[in-house]
Protein backbone atom coordinates (compact mmCIF):
# COMPACT_ATOMS: atom_id res chain seq x y z
CA UNK A 1 0.00 0.00 0.00
CA UNK A 2 1.32 3.74 -0.90
CA UNK A 3 1.84 5.98 1.82
CA UNK A 4 -0.88 8.37 0.60
CA UNK A 5 -3.47 5.16 0.66
CA UNK A 6 -1.90 4.88 4.33
CA UNK A 7 -3.01 8.22 5.43
CA UNK A 8 -6.13 7.69 3.73
CA UNK A 9 -6.87 4.50 5.48
CA UNK A 10 -6.24 6.27 9.38
CA UNK A 11 -8.31 9.05 8.02
CA UNK A 12 -11.15 6.27 7.02
CA UNK A 13 -10.18 4.27 10.30
CA UNK A 14 -10.49 7.99 12.33
CA UNK A 15 -13.65 8.86 10.71
CA UNK A 16 -15.37 5.99 11.14
CA UNK A 17 -14.65 5.69 14.98
CA UNK A 18 -16.32 9.57 15.07
CA UNK A 19 -19.56 7.96 13.23
CA UNK A 20 -19.44 5.62 15.94
CA UNK A 21 -19.70 7.90 18.85
CA UNK A 22 -20.91 11.25 17.20
CA UNK A 23 -24.79 11.14 17.85
CA UNK A 24 -24.43 9.18 21.32
CA UNK A 25 -25.64 10.58 24.84
CA UNK A 26 -24.00 10.17 27.62
CA UNK A 27 -26.24 6.93 28.52
CA UNK A 28 -25.12 5.15 25.00
CA UNK A 29 -21.73 6.47 26.48
CA UNK A 30 -21.35 4.53 28.91
CA UNK A 31 -22.64 1.09 27.62
CA UNK A 32 -20.26 -1.97 27.87
CA UNK A 33 -17.47 -2.47 24.91
CA UNK A 34 -15.69 -5.27 24.14
CA UNK A 35 -12.71 -4.14 26.69
CA UNK A 36 -12.85 -5.53 29.90
CA UNK A 37 -14.10 -2.87 32.32
CA UNK A 38 -13.95 0.04 29.99
CA UNK A 39 -17.55 1.90 28.61
CA UNK A 40 -17.78 3.09 25.39
CA UNK A 41 -16.56 6.50 27.16
CA UNK A 42 -13.21 4.58 28.16
CA UNK A 43 -12.36 3.48 25.48
CA UNK A 44 -12.77 6.59 22.86
CA UNK A 45 -10.68 8.04 25.43
CA UNK A 46 -7.67 5.69 24.82
CA UNK A 47 -8.52 5.89 21.14
CA UNK A 48 -7.65 9.83 22.16
CA UNK A 49 -4.41 9.17 23.06
CA UNK A 50 -3.41 7.30 20.34
CA UNK A 51 -4.59 10.41 18.27
CA UNK A 52 -2.54 12.69 20.28
CA UNK A 53 0.14 10.06 20.36
CA UNK A 54 0.01 10.64 16.24
CA UNK A 55 0.41 14.16 16.50
CA UNK A 56 3.73 14.20 18.83
CA UNK A 57 5.24 11.74 16.85
CA UNK A 58 4.33 12.98 13.11
CA UNK A 59 5.91 16.87 14.54
CA UNK A 60 8.89 15.02 15.75
CA UNK A 61 10.79 13.05 12.67
CA UNK A 62 14.59 11.51 13.40
CA UNK A 63 16.66 9.86 11.12
CA UNK A 64 16.19 6.07 10.43
CA UNK A 65 16.72 2.94 10.51
CA UNK A 66 13.67 1.66 11.83
CA UNK A 67 13.71 -1.12 14.38
CA UNK A 68 10.11 -2.17 13.50
CA UNK A 69 7.82 -2.44 11.16
CA UNK A 70 3.74 -2.31 11.03
CA UNK A 71 3.47 -5.86 11.75
CA UNK A 72 6.96 -6.43 14.59
CA UNK A 73 5.70 -3.76 15.97
CA UNK A 74 2.70 -5.36 17.66
CA UNK A 75 4.97 -8.14 18.59
CA UNK A 76 6.15 -6.30 22.37
CA UNK A 77 2.81 -5.58 23.09
CA UNK A 78 1.77 -8.72 24.57
CA UNK A 79 -1.92 -8.92 26.03
CA UNK A 80 -2.99 -9.08 29.81
CA UNK A 81 0.51 -8.39 31.21
CA UNK A 82 0.28 -5.69 34.46
CA UNK A 83 1.44 -3.04 32.58
CA UNK A 84 -1.77 -3.14 30.45
CA UNK A 85 -4.03 -4.11 33.34
CA UNK A 86 -2.79 -0.37 34.81
CA UNK A 87 -2.96 1.29 31.58
CA UNK A 88 -6.58 -0.10 31.39
CA UNK A 89 -7.53 1.32 35.24
CA UNK A 90 -5.84 4.69 34.43
CA UNK A 91 -7.71 4.95 31.61
CA UNK A 92 -11.11 4.25 33.55
CA UNK A 93 -10.16 6.85 36.40
CA UNK A 94 -8.95 9.62 33.82
CA UNK A 95 -12.62 9.04 32.17
CA UNK A 96 -14.34 9.66 35.00
CA UNK A 97 -12.77 12.84 35.50
CA UNK A 98 -14.74 14.52 32.79
CA UNK A 99 -17.72 15.86 33.97
CA UNK A 100 -19.93 14.39 30.99
CA UNK A 101 -19.01 11.45 28.96
CA UNK A 102 -20.05 13.58 26.03
CA UNK A 103 -17.15 15.58 26.82
CA UNK A 104 -14.69 13.10 25.64
CA UNK A 105 -16.34 13.43 22.11
CA UNK A 106 -15.90 16.78 21.88
CA UNK A 107 -12.24 16.22 22.19
CA UNK A 108 -12.22 13.27 20.28
CA UNK A 109 -13.83 15.77 17.56
CA UNK A 110 -10.86 17.83 17.89
CA UNK A 111 -7.99 15.92 17.88
CA UNK A 112 -8.61 13.13 15.37
CA UNK A 113 -9.12 15.96 12.52
CA UNK A 114 -5.54 17.01 13.38
CA UNK A 115 -3.81 13.79 13.45
CA UNK A 116 -5.24 12.92 10.02
CA UNK A 117 -3.96 16.19 8.93
CA UNK A 118 -0.67 15.61 10.01
CA UNK A 119 -0.28 12.20 8.69
CA UNK A 120 -1.13 13.58 5.35
CA UNK A 121 1.47 16.12 6.02
CA UNK A 122 4.37 13.56 7.01
CA UNK A 123 6.87 13.06 4.69
CA UNK A 124 6.32 9.24 3.43
CA UNK A 125 10.06 8.66 3.56
CA UNK A 126 10.75 10.02 6.88
CA UNK A 127 10.87 8.29 10.39
CA UNK A 128 9.65 8.77 13.29
CA UNK A 129 9.69 7.58 16.81
CA UNK A 130 6.82 6.75 19.43
CA UNK A 131 6.92 3.95 22.49
CA UNK A 132 10.12 3.19 22.32
CA UNK A 133 10.54 2.79 18.39
CA UNK A 134 11.70 4.53 15.05
CA UNK A 135 9.35 3.84 12.43
CA UNK A 136 8.72 4.68 8.72
CA UNK A 137 5.89 7.66 8.74
CA UNK A 138 3.77 4.84 6.44
CA UNK A 139 4.23 1.91 8.98
CA UNK A 140 3.48 4.15 12.43
CA UNK A 141 0.18 5.55 9.97
CA UNK A 142 -0.65 1.60 9.65
CA UNK A 143 -0.03 1.20 13.48
CA UNK A 144 -2.71 3.66 14.19
CA UNK A 145 -5.46 2.27 11.66
CA UNK A 146 -4.97 -1.38 13.03
CA UNK A 147 -5.84 -0.18 16.44
CA UNK A 148 -8.72 2.32 14.88
CA UNK A 149 -9.92 -0.35 13.63
CA UNK A 150 -9.95 -3.02 16.24
CA UNK A 151 -11.64 -0.76 18.48
CA UNK A 152 -14.18 0.06 16.41
CA UNK A 153 -15.01 -3.19 16.70
CA UNK A 154 -15.03 -3.32 19.95
CA UNK A 155 -17.13 0.22 20.71
CA UNK A 156 -20.61 -1.32 19.04
CA UNK A 157 -21.48 -4.44 20.36
CA UNK A 158 -24.25 -2.88 22.35
CA UNK A 159 -24.32 -0.35 19.26
CA UNK A 160 -26.42 -2.49 16.80
CA UNK A 161 -27.15 0.41 14.29
CA UNK A 162 -23.46 1.41 14.68
CA UNK A 163 -21.52 1.73 10.93
CA UNK A 164 -19.05 -0.88 10.39
CA UNK A 165 -15.07 0.40 9.94
CA UNK A 166 -14.40 1.70 6.41
CA UNK A 167 -12.81 -1.28 3.93
CA UNK A 168 -9.74 0.63 3.27
CA UNK A 169 -9.02 0.76 7.23
CA UNK A 170 -10.00 -2.52 7.38
CA UNK A 171 -7.63 -3.91 4.72
CA UNK A 172 -4.73 -2.59 6.51
CA UNK A 173 -5.91 -3.95 9.78
CA UNK A 174 -6.09 -7.67 8.03
CA UNK A 175 -2.79 -7.13 6.27
CA UNK A 176 -1.41 -6.64 9.99
CA UNK A 177 -3.03 -9.87 11.35
CA UNK A 178 -1.74 -11.78 8.18
CA UNK A 179 1.49 -10.77 9.31
CA UNK A 180 1.63 -11.79 12.37
CA UNK A 181 0.64 -15.21 11.17
CA UNK A 182 2.91 -17.23 9.87
CA UNK A 183 4.21 -17.94 6.41
CA UNK A 184 3.05 -21.41 6.32
CA UNK A 185 -0.26 -20.68 8.29
CA UNK A 186 -3.78 -20.36 6.28
CA UNK A 187 -6.98 -18.68 8.15
CA UNK A 188 -9.98 -20.62 7.77
CA UNK A 189 -11.87 -19.60 4.25
CA UNK A 190 -14.97 -19.38 6.47
CA UNK A 191 -13.87 -16.31 8.19
CA UNK A 192 -14.92 -12.85 7.04
CA UNK A 193 -12.72 -10.45 8.03
CA UNK A 194 -14.62 -9.18 10.90
CA UNK A 195 -14.08 -12.45 12.51
CA UNK A 196 -10.67 -13.06 11.23
CA UNK A 197 -10.06 -9.14 13.70
CA UNK A 198 -11.87 -10.64 16.52
CA UNK A 199 -10.23 -14.12 16.60
CA UNK A 200 -7.06 -13.14 15.79
CA UNK A 201 -7.40 -10.41 18.68
CA UNK A 202 -9.36 -12.78 21.38
CA UNK A 203 -12.49 -10.97 21.19
CA UNK A 204 -13.94 -14.20 20.13
CA UNK A 205 -12.52 -17.77 21.16
CA UNK A 206 -11.90 -20.10 18.59
CA UNK A 207 -14.00 -22.97 17.24
CA UNK A 208 -13.26 -26.35 17.39
CA UNK A 209 -13.48 -26.32 13.48
CA UNK A 210 -11.28 -23.18 13.81
CA UNK A 211 -8.69 -25.31 15.71
CA UNK A 212 -8.98 -27.85 13.35
CA UNK A 213 -8.66 -25.64 9.99
CA UNK A 214 -5.64 -23.87 11.71
CA UNK A 215 -3.43 -26.81 13.11
CA UNK A 216 -0.66 -26.05 14.84
CA UNK A 217 -0.91 -22.01 13.66
CA UNK A 218 -4.39 -22.44 16.51
CA UNK A 219 -1.98 -22.28 19.39
CA UNK A 220 -0.19 -18.82 18.23
CA UNK A 221 -4.21 -17.18 18.91
CA UNK A 222 -4.92 -14.25 19.77
CA UNK A 223 -2.24 -13.17 17.39
CA UNK A 224 -2.39 -9.64 19.28
CA UNK A 225 -3.65 -9.02 22.70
Amino acid sequence: MTATRHDEALAEAYDGITAVVDALDDADLQRATRCRGWLVADLLLHLLGDAQRALVALASPVDGPADVDDVSYWRGFPGGDEQAARHAWWIRRSASAFDRPTAIVRLWRETAPAAIRAAGFADPEGYVTTQGHVLRVPDLLATLTTEAVVHHLDLTPELPAAPPPGPLAVSVAVSTMDGLLSDDAVRPAGWDDQEFLLKATGRLPLTDRDRLELGEAAGWFPLLG
